[in-house]
């Protein structure tokens, strides 16, 4: 939980609806003003209902939204603690009251990595070889899409509106979710002249390399000192992202707004290529989320992997290892007393080296133990009756392919160390 004046406003007026509020203990309806409860009854009975100016009196806490809010109040608390730049990663659980469907959860974790105080753009680089390096390692086709708030802001500037940065960020935010008309008819409604819109169009068409798209805005944002400004961090990051030899592909998207209204600079999405699901990673640079606690000038850029949707991603592709349910990687045989005596000792060796092992406890028929670890996806069982203990020579079995080999003791635990 944090408190609703910690979360409240940092997410837009669309994250706003979206947070889980927690109904004060005892009595909630105590203390609210007479005034406020005939207010609310008339609205009621009007057929518009007005819930924020009673929230305040009935819930002072809510369920975190993300991570990310609550790390820059943590910061703020123990600033004279930690050093800085600090890094952290982080994974809990964070909740959104949105309409459960593929994809979207009320509950679900969050896998954060953060660095706060610190601006050099060398963060967000070292941030994308993260997700380039997870996401390999998960084996996961992903295309890693960039953008800059300022930009976006340079675009607002431009085109006239530079005070609906957010009404225009959140609409095409949506672009891909709701198609450009309705896009258009959200910027109408938000008071973006016609004219405004036909500038924005070619702009939310944009395609080609990076380089023809960084040309394009160049030119249209000549006259934006802080559209300039945007486009020089995102040809430093692109210049170094380049050099490194990323696995997984990485773009300039001008259409990239990302909803959260406390992106300053890069901001960053991953979409997974092989299944049509929302993003499964993103984040951005926040240049002084500290500030609304207390702490200004404190610059941090964070990324979030989505657990629940990766999970998603790798079950529909079926990515999970054979052996992911697999605790033990080794199961010593039991063929009674004496042999386990000789056993308990060489499956301590085994546990001290790192080698996940188990014996099996009871002297039970043969065809039950290896039963056991079929069930549990052991893949190798060891053989030590009274021959193996005399000559040393283990008689060691692959469960999945039903090869069976001789080795010592250390042979073993070498080939099950590679």
């Amino acid at each position: 939980m944090e408190n609703l004046t910690t979360l409240m406003g940092k997410y837009g007026v669309e994250g706003d609806k979206l947070l889980f509020k927690i109904l004060n203990s005892g009595n909630f309806l105590q203390g609210i003003p007479a005034t406020n409860i005939e207010h609310r009854t008339s609205n009621i009975e009007s057929g518009n209902p007005d819930y924020k100016e009673l929230t305040p009196y009935i819930a002072e806490k809510g369920l975190r939204y993300d991570l990310t809010v609550p790390f820059a109040r943590f910061v703020v608390q123990h600033q004279n603690e930690l050093i800085f730049p600090f890094k952290r990663y982080q994974i809990q659980p964070v909740w959104r009251a949105d309409r459960p469907q593929k994809g979207r959860y009320r509950e679900f974790f969050q896998c954060d990595v953060d660095v706060i105080g610190s601006n050099s753009l060398l963060n967000e680089i070292e941030l994308v070889q993260i997700i380039d390096e997870v996401f390999s390692q998960l084996g996961m086709n992903i295309l890693i899409r960039i953008n800059n708030r300022k930009i976006l802001a340079g675009v607002a500037e431009v085109i006239g509106y530079p005070l609906k940065l957010t009404e225009i960020t959140v609409a095409i935010d949506k672009l891909e979710k709701n198609g450009i008309e309705k896009v258009n008819e959200e910027l109408l409604h938000k008071g973006i002249s016609a004219e405004a819109m036909e500038r924005l169009r070619p702009l939310i068409r944009l395609e080609g390399k990076i380089k023809e798209k960084v040309d394009f805005l160049s030119e249209f944002l000549n006259a934006s000192e802080i559209g300039m400004a945007g486009i020089e961090e995102l040809l430093v990051i692109k210049n170094h992202l380049k050099d490194l030899d990323l696995k997984n592909k990485f773009d300039f998207d001008f259409r990239l707004a990302r909803g959260l209204t406390y992106y300053t600079g890069t901001i960053i999405e991953v979409k997974a290529i092989d299944v049509p699901i929302g993003s499964v990673c993103g984040g951005g640079r926040y240049d002084d989320l500290t500030g609304i606690f207390g702490l200004t000038g404190v610059s941090g850029v964070g990324i979030s992997f989505g657990a629940d949707r990766i999970y998603d991603v790798l079950n529909e592709l079926k990515l999970f290892p054979d052996n992911l349910e697999s605790t033990t990687k080794l199961l010593f045989l039991n063929f009674g007393e004496e042999e386990e005596k000789f056993c308990l000792k060489l499956l301590t060796h085994c546990r001290k080296s790192g080698i996940a092992s188990e014996i099996y406890p009871q002297n039970i028929k043969l065809n039950k133990q290896l039963e056991y670890a079929n069930r549990k996806n052991i893949p190798y069982v060891v053989f030590i009756g009274k021959d193996e203990m005399t000559t040393g020579e283990l008689k060691v079995k692959d469960m999945k392919t039903g090869i069976q080999q001789n080795m010592t003791f250390e042979e073993l635990k070498n080939f099950l160390l590679l």
